[in-house]
């Protein structure tokens, strides 16, 4: 199974950057990055719809798609490591976890999904949780190999 982070704003030098390179580094299964990027100024709602279409077309086709979202489910580190070794194990060819921007997704990603994640309550700065989702699949792959590196 191949994994693809689908998401909008680019990611330059800094300390976002350095932190998702940290867990990018470790992660041993198929994986890249697709950023998408919107620079005209429009208004919120049409740049959010405009995104959503940049996202589907960067996302492999036929993925099975994690949109990360607030009002998503609060699973486990456990809970999403069987979820992606489930869809590794019914040879599910690629899976696209997709980070909105700084306004969010659009309702229709949401919709569509696979799964809706959420990483809590709070919100996360999106350039930010690239990192996160990147270590949260560097831990789905050491849990699903039995490594220790979880409980640590």
């Amino acid at each position: 199974m191949r994994l693809t982070i689908v998401t909008v704003g680019r990611l330059k030098p800094g300390p976002e950057r350095t932190l998702y390179e940290h867990y990018a580094r470790r992660i041993r299964w198929p994986f890249a990055v697709h950023e998408v990027e919107e620079r005209r100024p429009l208004p919120i709602e049409r740049q959010i719809a405009h995104e959503s279409e940049l996202l589907r077309a960067a996302s492999p086709k036929g993925a099975r798609v994690i949109a990360l979202h607030g009002s998503g489910k609060a699973l486990t580190s456990e809970a999403l490591a069987r979820r992606l070794g489930a869809w590794r194990d019914e040879a599910i060819g690629d899976t696209a976890l997709v980070i909105g921007g700084a306004e969010g997704l659009h309702s229709s990603i949401v919709s569509e999904a696979d799964l809706v994640l959420s990483f809590g309550a709070v919100t996360w700065p999106h350039l930010l949780m690239r990192a996160l989702v990147a270590e949260q699949i560097y831990r789905a792959q050491q849990i699903l190999a039995g490594h220790p590196y979880h409980r640590s």
